[in-house]
Formats: C-alpha cells, structure tokens, sequence
C-alpha cells in the first residue's frame, strides 16, 4: 500500500512540475513599470559595472547609466542586486524591470528583447605572476575557475563556442564555476585554482585593486557586446530607455560616464553593428516540447543528484559518531573539557554553516600558507558539514541521555554492571529511542543544505538546476530540482519512522 501511495504521490509530483514548467516557458506577458519605479537587476559583485564600493552605495558603469535614463524620463531608480542564476526567473516574474550588469548578447540574442550593443568586451584570462603561464595554451592540465552562467563560461562550454575554445577546455584539468569574482580570486590567491576566465573590464579593474600578485594574459578567449536584456517582447520599456541612451550619446553625457570609469576605449553605443540584435527582433526561438525537455533535464542533473546524495551519506557516517564523542567531551566531569565542548558547539551553532565552509576550505591557506589542491575542495566540503552538524547532534544526544531516569543508573549499579555496560546495554537503547524525531528533523535539513557546498564551487543538486535553468531561461529545472528533494525527504522521513516505530518495543 506504502509503495502505491509513493509511485502515485512521484507521478503527482512530475506532473507538477511540467505543468509549471510549460506555465513557465509560454507565459508572455509583459513586464511592466510599477509607480515609476525602473528596478534594474545586476550583480553586486561585477566592478565596474555594478558592485558595492567602500561607502556601502552600489555603483558602477551601468548604474550610472541607469540613473541618467531615470533622470530623463522622470522615474525612480531601484538598484536591485540578484543572484545572477536567477536573473531569468527575476525577471519573468516581473521583480524587475531589466537586466543591466555587463549582460552579454551573443547567444542569448533570441532570449531577450535587447537595447543597442553599448559595450564591445573581450573574455580574458587572469594567473597569478608566478604561475608560470603565459599563454592561453599552457592552460593545459590546469584548473580553471568562471562565474557560473557567466560569458566566460559560454565562451568555452556555450553551443556557439568556437572550436578552438571547446579544445582549450577539454585540455583543463577542470573548469570550475563559483558565484562571484571574490570567489574566484579567492580560489587562485590560495593556489587551488590556476586561473580565472572573465570580462576584460572586470579583470582590469580586479588588478588594479589588488596589486601586481596577478597579470593578465595577452591573448583573448572570445570577443561580445554587451546590451540591456528586458522580458521577450516589452518593446515599449525598451524603447524609452534606448530614447534616452541615444539622447545621452549625441550630447556627450554617455561618453563622460564611461570616461569616468574608464571604459571610454570599450563602448560602441551608436557604432555601426551595435544596432543589428534591436534591429533584428527575430522572435522567439521554438521550444521543444516539454516532455523532451524534461527528458534533457533530468538527464543534465543526474551528476548533481549523485554529488548531493554523496554529501548527504558521507556528511551522516562522520558527523552521527562525531557527536556522541562531543557529547562525552560535554559531559566530562574536566571542567576545560567541557568548556572546550560548549565553545566548539557554541561555534558551530551560532555562525553560518557557509561561512564555516570557507574557513576550512581557504583557512589552510590564510593561517599557514598551505597551497590548496583541486581534491581537497570534496573533503573540504565534508569536513565542513561533518564538523557542523555533529554540533547539534551532540546537544540533542546530551538531551536524551540526561532524559533518562536516574533509577536506571542505580538499578544498573546494583546489577553489577560496569559503567560502559550500563551505557551500552541500557543508557543508550533509550537514548536512540527518545532522540529519534529530532535526529529525523536534522537529517531532512541536512537533505536542503547540501546546496550549500557551491560556496566552495562544488556543485551539487540545486547548484546545478540553478546554472541549467539559466542556460535553458526556463524555471522547469527549479521544478525538477524541488521534485527530487521532496521525494528524498519523503523517503528520508518513512525510513526514520519505520526505525523509530521499531523501538517502540513497549507498545
């Protein structure tokens, strides 16, 4: 009956989600201006096109531009920062107005309803100055690190990326993705990455601010334009913004802004060429049938799935006996001892498990300068969880051994039994039995916070459906993703029951 229930529940579930999928990718309704407000979405971490500076405002090139166009037109500027993989769901739903961040065209000239090409940007590569390498060919058998769904990634894994560059990749001994350039900087400055691919007006603001520790290779991985990406088919809002940055161009504001901020060699606003994407409008491209994306979907996610459930059981073997060690140490009758126990839980409680992910990952390096190497950033990930959540299964161990009545000790005593007898035969039994639910609620948490090993560039199962859903510009591998971790819970959740209804021998 239990396993009817779950294939009908499965079959609900997948349902679901190509109807909100299919919902998803033929909705076309247009994203309109709300109270005169233009929210602009952007990375807050891409100087010098949008990022926040010393003072705490965001600026940059294009937030600059923004502000110009919101003067013209008498609206109010929102500067809006958003996860960069979710630009695409951002902007759908209408929380904002555009794209407006270094948003490269090529490729994506069918997705969007473009302004016109005002920036014409190259993809470079950044090492560190002793690396060694000096040329894009002695990338071969190196690590190197991009912003996931950035152009750089594109440039190498993208369907319209040239053959010399889909070459240049295979010979990496790993191309890895991170959220943002810190991350990545991050990663090359402690030698567990070799190099950085990213836009040549990022890299050289990025040296600029960090000295002569980096030098930028000469050759070039790929040349784009750059433009403003508004939902397919809001024309209107579009062309009042492009009214205003032609305005600005003919008298001179949009070159004093890009002199500012020492792009003037870059911008091609009002070229020849910068117009052929507006010009264009060649619709939508067609969309496969949602049943066959699904299918591709699925298929595109079946290494995140392994990667999280490898988190998932690994995280659990470490951390379940990690905690009762804890907890002896915090029931010792040492006094530094369980100091040093309060101190280490209290940590690990009380600081973001993703900050706790850096630590261990990048800490070998800023304590003792130990290079990283690419293997460490699995262990890394396992360590950090592992040390995390023996933490609270520790407290929760300690709640049920001291919930259990003092007579039992007694009665142990005058049985003759030792004190690792009466611990084993009898403390324990009941221990597992009453810490079962909370133990079950720590286990599904630990199911939704695998996705949080992408602060280290793992990517896993929901790092993965964010970067497919960006590729694809459809929300369909959200859905997927929600899918997958509903039915691991749901299933999590039965086999902790079956084990806790087992225990009930007194019933």
């Amino acid at each position: 009956m239990k396993r009817q229930i779950l294939k009908a529940l499965t079959v609900l579930l997948i349902i679901s989600a190509l109807t909100g999928g299919m919902a998803a990718c033929g909705k076309k309704e247009k994203a309109q201006m709300s109270d005169g407000t233009f929210t602009v979405g952007f990375d807050a971490e891409f100087p010098p096109y949008g990022y926040k500076d010393e003072s705490g405002e965001y600026v940059g090139f294009d937030l600059d531009l923004a502000q110009e166009v919101c003067n013209r037109n008498g609206w109010t500027l929102v500067k809006q920062p958003i996860d960069w993989d979710s630009k695409d769901m951002e902007l759908n739903s209408g929380t904002i107005s555009c794209i407006w961040n270094g948003f490269t065209m090529d490729g994506r000239e069918d997705e969007y309803t473009w302004s016109s090409a005002y920036v014409d940007n190259s993809q470079v590569v950044v090492v560190r100055a002793d690396s060694g390498i000096t040329k894009l060919s002695d990338l071969a058998g190196k690590v190197v690190v991009v912003q996931a769904d950035s152009s750089a990634l594109a440039a190498f894994t993208g369907e319209d990326a040239e053959e010399a560059n889909r070459a240049l990749a295979a010979s990496f001994q790993s191309l890895q993705q991170v959220s943002d350039y810190n991350s990545a900087f991050m990663n090359l400055e402690s030698g567990s990455v070799d190099a950085v691919c990213m836009d040549i007006g990022v890299a050289k603001y990025e040296l600029e601010a960090r000295g002569s520790k980096y030098v930028m290779l000469n050759e070039h991985v790929s040349s784009e334009q750059y433009g403003i990406g508004f939902k397919k088919g809001n024309t209107e809002l579009r062309n009042q913004v492009q009214e205003a940055l032609n305005e600005m161009l003919a008298d001179g504001t949009f070159n004093e802004i890009a002199q500012k901020w020492k792009l003037e060699e870059s911008v091609c606003l009002g070229q020849s060429g910068a117009d052929e994407v507006l010009l264009a409008e060649n619709g939508q491209t067609q969309k496969k049938n949602s049943v066959a994306q699904l299918g591709e979907i699925i298929v595109q996610l079946k290494n995140g799935m392994f990667a999280t459930l490898g988190i998932f059981i690994l995280t659990l073997v470490f951390s379940l006996p990690l905690g009762l060690v804890i907890t002896f140490i915090r029931m010792s009758k040492v006094k530094l001892l369980q100091w040093i126990a309060k101190i280490y839980i209290s940590i690990m409680r009380g600081t973001p498990l993703m900050l706790q992910l850096l630590v261990v990952f990048f800490g070998p390096y800023y304590l003792f300068g130990i290079s990283l190497s690419y293997s460490y950033r699995f262990y890394a990930v396992i360590i950090g969880f592992a040390l995390n959540y023996a933490a609270y299964f520790a407290e929760i161990y300690r709640a049920g051994i001291e919930a259990v009545p003092a007579g039992q000790y007694e009665a142990a005593e005058v049985l003759g039994y030792s004190k690792t007898q009466t611990f084993v035969r009898i403390i324990f039994p009941q221990m597992v039995k009453r810490v079962m639910p909370p133990v079950t609620n720590e286990v599904i948490t630990l199911v939704k916070d695998t996705s949080l090993a992408f602060a280290l560039a793992y990517t896993e199962m929901f790092t993965l459906a964010k970067q497919v859903a960006a590729t694809n510009a459809s929300i369909m591998p959200l859905f997927v993703a929600g899918v997958f971790y509903y039915i691991f819970n749901f299933l999590v959740a039965w086999i902790m029951e079956q084990i806790e209804k087992s225990m009930q021998y007194y019933r």
